[in-house]
């Protein structure tokens, strides 16, 4: 059956008035921060929305929008109504059958999720369900003389995104093996395809890599450490090959959170030092601040409080510089509770467990509830923390919540901490 041609969005391009899309998109994600969500909106996310490939926004763009534009509507913007963009049955006359069940939070994140990424010509998809009610994530797949344009690039950059978002809300253990299979797609791509211009074959390595980073990080996260190496060290050398700065300071922040976490601290140090240096030309106060809290648990890993404390100032330095509109899109995680959580890891990596319980409650406080699966991290820290601070009580009460917040929730790293203060408090 064919498709019915998208209809433009003339609404929203009205609302974006003489802003170019990039500067539109800047304001979006402005004022995604305002209201504490995270979107990872570009000009080309703009441009699809006026196309009206776009029909109707997730929950987190909705949100955002309606923030924009007090007392308008999804249709005063454009937008169809949700309930015809997901098939869902209409109300029905009475003796009729039922209509649908209200959505529930799987329907939620199927509404994010539900994108087929179709591509014209005979090219095929390779596909992986991410599961959760949601749709596959699918990378094609270049066939003969396929030339790679547009379209399998902006899959890429897509299966990217929904990684993501699928990591922030339910962890990672259950998300790892399937993600491997859009991620051997990606880089079917590289190998195989014909690239339609030079931009097309930049932006194809920095999606790979980046989703080579996103699949390492799920695989660091559900505890396979020697798979999380490889996936970091394939999405450096896809960095040094396209000579792209800004993923060669993202892979190297990933391995040295890696190397910190297993032990090799000397090795964080130095990878810690080398994303700072290759984030240098990016006009990223954010990013520097990152690297050097990773730098500075490093530090702590190896007992060294001095240098620590040097690298923890100048993380809070460049942390006051403030967010910007050139900070990596990656780097959405990274804010004001991010920091306080990643500060009291090298408290305690140094004993100074009182401190680091500080730093871990203000990182509760701070986080959005939104994020299930870090405020569940969070407060695992604390909980930990509380033990080794000689604080029982607090700290199975904090513990308790963590528990009872870990339905829908599967990470290794939440699950360890948690024996840790199990262990910690059978001294009490």
């Amino acid at each position: 059956m064919a498709m019915s041609r998208a209809v433009p969005n003339l609404a929203f391009r009205r609302l974006r008035g003489q802003h170019s899309p990039a500067e539109f998109a800047a304001a979006v994600r402005r004022a995604a921060r305002e209201i504490g969500e995270q979107v990872a909106c570009d000009a080309r996310y703009i441009g699809r929305v006026e196309a009206g490939e776009i029909r109707c926004p997730n929950y987190a763009y909705e949100r955002v929008f309606l923030h924009m534009f007090p007392g308008l509507g999804l249709s005063d913007l454009g937008f169809s109504a949700r309930e015809t963009v997901r098939g869902r049955r209409q109300p029905v006359a009475a003796g009729a059958p039922a209509p649908a069940a209200p959505p529930t939070r799987n329907d939620e994140e199927s509404d994010v999720l539900r994108r087929a990424f179709m591509t014209s010509g005979s090219a095929t998809l390779a596909a992986a369900s991410l599961g959760l009610g949601g749709p596959a994530v699918a990378i094609p797949a270049p066939r003969g003389t396929h030339r790679i344009g547009d379209a399998e690039v902006r899959a890429v950059e897509d299966a990217v995104r929904q990684i993501r978002l699928l990591d922030d809300r339910h962890g990672a253990d259950g998300l790892y093996k399937v993600a491997a299979h859009p991620l051997r797609a990606a880089y079917a791509l590289l190998d195989t395809g014909t690239m339609t211009r030079r931009s097309t074959e930049d932006r194809l390595h920095a999606g790979a890599g980046e989703l080579s980073l996103s699949v390492g990080w799920l695989a660091h996260d559900s505890g396979r450490h020697d798979d999380a190496r490889s996936h970091y060290a394939e999405a450096l050398a896809t960095a040094r090959v396209s000579g792209n700065a800004a993923l060669e300071a993202h892979a190297f922040c990933n391995t040295s959170f890696l190397a910190r976490d297993t032990g090799r601290f000397r090795e964080a140090v130095r990878a810690a030092q080398a994303g700072l240096r290759a984030a240098q030309p990016l006009d990223s106060a954010r990013l520097l601040s990152l690297l050097s809290l990773r730098e500075a648990a490093a530090w702590a890993g190896l007992g060294d409080r001095s240098a620590c404390e040097q690298a923890l100032g100048r993380a809070h330095g460049f942390f006051d510089r403030g967010a910007t509109d050139d900070d990596p899109e990656w780097m959405s995680f990274f804010g004001e509770p991010e920091r306080e959580a990643l500060e009291a890891q090298c408290w305690s990596a140094l004993g100074d467990w009182g401190r680091a319980a500080r730093h871990s409650q203000r990182a509760t406080v701070l986080q959005n509830p939104h994020f299930a699966r870090n405020l569940a991290l969070y407060r695992a820290h604390l909980a930990k923390n509380l033990a080794h601070a000689g604080r029982p009580d607090e700290a199975a009460a904090e513990a308790k919540r963590v528990v009872d917040s870990l339905e829908g929730i599967a990470s290794a790293r939440i699950r360890g901490m948690l024996v840790d203060t199990r262990r910690a408090l059978a001294a009490y």
